[in-house]
This record gives C-alpha cells, sequence and structure tokens, in this order.
C-alpha cells in the first residue's frame, strides 16, 4: 500500500506557523521518556530510530534547533513502505554492539574485570497513523567474564503527538529493564522504571505562548531503595523578537522514598538562535526541598542549566551542555543527591562518507543527609570520552568503531575504576 505522502505535505503546510509552538517541549518526549536515572559504564549502543509520531515530526525542527534532525527527512520520503497495512506501518530495526572492556566492575567487594560485552537488540517500531508510535526493543547481552550475569533487558516506548488548534500535544509512557554495571552502585545493578510524560504548549497571542508539562518516574532497583515520583513544570514565554525567547517557569514536585520529599522551583530562562549556526539556551534559579516527616530543616539549592549548538559548516557541529540538578539519591536512603554535568561534542563529516564524533564530560555527584545522623555517601566524580567514526551502509545501515575512556575517583569504598573500551556496531533500521 502507498505511503500518504501528499497527507504529509498538506500537514506540514497546514501547521508551518504553529512551529515555535514545539520548539521547548514536545520533540523532547523521548528524551524524557527513556531518560536513566544511573549512568552505565558499559558504552551503550547509538539509538536505532526515532519514535517521534510522524505528525509531530513532520512539523521539523524548532527554531532554536540548529542542528537537523536525522530521521525526519528518510521518514517524510518514503512514498512506498511494504510492511503497511491500513494506517499501520511495521518498522524493524537491529543493532549489534561488541565492545572488549577493562576494569569493569561487577561487585564493590571485588577488583575490577576485564571482559567481552557482546549485545544484539533487535526491535520492532510501529507507527500506528500519524499520532501514535510504540516501540519494542528487548536486548540480550552476554559477558566472557563468569564473574558478570548474562541478562535480557527490556525497553517499550509509546509516544503520541497531535496538533489542535492552538494546541501542541504529547504523551509518552515508557518501561525498561536493565541489569548493567553502574557507576553510582559500583555493582550490576538490576533496575526497572516506568516513566510518563505529558506536554502541551499553546500560543496565546503572536508574542506570548505557555509550554506545560507533567511526569511520573518509578524506579525500582533490586537491593536498593525505590523511588516514586510526581511533578509539573510549567512556563510561561515572551518573544522579544524572532529567535529571542525568554520565560518565567514554576514547578512543584513530590518524591515517595526514604525520606519523603516535597519540591518547589522558581526559575528563569532564555532561548537565543543567534544566527542560522549559533543558539544558545540557557535556565536556572532555585529549588526548595521540604521533608514530610522527621522534621529536618529545608533544603535550598540552586539549579541550572545550560547548552549550546554550533554549525560552522554544514559537516561541521560543535555542542556543550552544563547542568545542576538536586533529587533524592536514587539509590541510598536519606540521602539527597547534588549532580553537576558538564559535556561536549564534536562531529566532523570526512571523505564524504564518513563522520567522526568526539564526546565526553564530567559529572560531579555530591551526597547531602536527608536525615539526622545520616551516614553521607562519599562525593563520586565521573569523567569519561568517546570517540567513534561510523559511515551508513546500503542506505538504511550503519557501521561504526569507538574507543570509551571511563574513570570514577571517589573514597566508597570498592567503587572506584579505570576502564578502557574498544568495539564496533552494526546496525540496521527498515
Amino acid at each position: 500500500m502507498k505511503f500518504n505522502l501528499k497527507r504529509r505535505i498538506i500537514f506540514v503546510a497546514a501547521t508551518k506557523s504553529k512551529r515555535r509552538l514545539v520548539r521547548f517541549s514536545i520533540l523532547g518526549l523521548v528524551a524524557l521518556s527513556g531518560a536513566a536515572r544511573a549512568q552505565s559504564v558499559i558504552t551503550p549502543p547509538p539509538p536505532s530510530v526515532s519514535t517521534t509520531p510522524p505528525a509531530i515530526e513532520a512539523l521539523g525542527p524548532g527554531e532554536m534547533q540548529v542542528f537537523p534532525p536525522n530521521s525526519a527527512a528518510a521518514n517524510l520520503m518514503d512514498e512506498l513502505h511494504p510492511l503497511q497495512w491500513g494506517p499501520v506501518t511495521l518498522r524493524p530495526h537491529a543493532n549489534y554492539q561488541f565492545t572488549y572492556g577493562t576494569g569493569v566492575r561487577f561487585s564493590t567487594n571485588q577488583p575490577p574485570a576485564d571482559t567481552i560485552v557482546q549485545t544484539f537488540s533487535p526491535g520492532i517500531l510501529f507507527e500506528l497513523g500519524e499520532h501514535w508510535t510504540l516501540d519494542y526493543t528487548p536486548s540480550f547481552t552476554f559477558y566472557s567474564d563468569k564473574n558478570f550475569k548474562n541478562t535480557v533487558g527490556q525497553a517499550v516506548t509509546l509516544t503520541g503527538g497531535t496538533v489542535y488548534e492552538d494546541w501542541v500535544l504529547g504523551l509518552s509512557q515508557s518501561f525498561s529493564y536493565s541489569k548493567s554495571p553502574q557507576v553510582e552502585t559500583g555493582t550490576q545493578t538490576e533496575e526497572q522504571t516506568y516513566v510518563t510524560s505529558l506536554t502541551a504548549s499553546h500560543a496565546l497571542n503572536s508574542k506570548v505562548s505557555v509550554d506545560l508539562s507533567a511526569s511520573q518516574n518509578l524506579s525500582f532497583p533490586t537491593d536498593f531503595q525505590s523511588s516514586k515520583e510526581w511533578s509539573t513544570m510549567d512556563w510561561v514565554n515572551y518573544e522579544f523578537w524572532p529567535r529571542l525567547v525568554v520565560g518565567a517557569g514554576v514547578g512543584i514536585g513530590y518524591t515517595a522514598a526514604t525520606p519523603d520529599s516535597l519540591n518547589e522551583q522558581l526559575q528563569g530562562r532564555v532561548n537565543w538562535r543567534a544566527t542560522d549556526k549559533i543558539s544558545f539556551g540557557v535556565s536556572g534559579g532555585a529549588q526548595l526541598m521540604q521533608y514530610t516527616e522527621g522534621g529536618e530543616s529545608p533544603l535550598i539549592n540552586p539549579i541550572y542549566s545550560g547548552s549550546i549548538q554550533y554549525q560552522p559548516f554544514e559537516h561541521t557541529q560543535f555542542s556543550f551542555t552544563a547542568s545542576r540538578a538536586v533529587s533524592t539519591s536514587s539509590y541510598y536512603k536519606n540521602q539527597v543527591t547534588e549532580n553537576t554535568t558538564i559535556s561536549g561534542m564534536v562531529s566532523q563529516r570526512l571523505f564524504q562518507r564518513f563522520t567522526l564524533s568526539v564526546n565526553g564530560g564530567y559529572i560531579w555527584t555530591d551526597y547531602v543527609g536527608a536525615a539526622a545522623a545520616t551516614d553521607v555517601n562519599p562525593p563520586i566524580d565521573n569523567y569519561y570520552v568517546t570517540v567513534s567514526l561510523g559511515t551508513s551502509v546500503f542506505k538504511r545501515g550503519s557501521v561504526s568503531v569507538f574507543y570509551t575512556y571511563n574513570q570514577t575517583i571517589t573514597d566508597q569504598v570498592g567503587q572506584a575504576y579505570v576502564s578502557n573500551q574498544v568495539g564496533f556496531n552494526l546496525g540496521y533500521a527498515f
């Protein structure tokens, strides 16, 4: 059955004036739904497909997005797809990653080990009409060192999006199960997460718009404390002139853990597309965290985030991000984590076929006692850098090789390590 390209083009033309409404929150649904609470020691495989619904992807990138999306053009120009029946299109995809890693921790009571890690991730993406996608991707991971346990991971993501009059609405629900070596625990940690995200953007007039969001994050790690989080963050934006938007936002959240806590946020932000080649975004403010039991004093913390995208030439990209966030500890009772993250990326096309990418960063995790006489964990400093070289094959396939250096510095017993990892990826998306 033919892909209805004409209907897609009409949709793009009809909604072109609404693109500014999706600049902040709607196209970030997939990232929100897949946000992990833990950082894996093993280099993760690259994403196989975009799960953004066609109706939202057809709007194109937001005004502040300098880098062009990789999958939008391919999805729009597919006039024929053999696995389409009525409004349902099936898009199988698969990825194989081979990694040899040194210094990988499997237990805080044992020295790090060297191991080969092989991960095979076959999956299928269902496009359910224009407004919904459903992706299911299991991951089969095998370790050569017998101290690690072979695992079968699971990832399911349902994403929806639509444009209604001057509203752009989005929803995402995801589930993931993993059992991988984690930086924060120093062990191979089993965890289940459920993430729900709701977003809405609305233009009140030619200058003023609102971005609304609500989320639920449920985390259940084995042998560590579980947590349940509910939060909302809402913004009012004012466009001073095209490509310069300022906003003010308020948020509130509740975390059910040990101890339970209530937090309020007040932030401001500025987003500026200075030229076609560079954009800046910065937000910051304060967060007040209050405990619902125990009578402990509330914590007042500064929070911020910032990003830069720069594309001086067609196939050259630079990006930089920095953030500080405060939350109840993902794993340890009666502790609050203060996470400061700095990261950067450089990407360059070589010889018209290959892409060389270098990305690295620093993550500093500090622990603060949330109850009297709490035995607070020492801070964790984590540094990482990954260099990869990849190319596309047979139009929809990809091949890449990579090297990763990962180091954790901490006084926590059995959690410091230095890991070198080298490997390759093979991917195909139909």
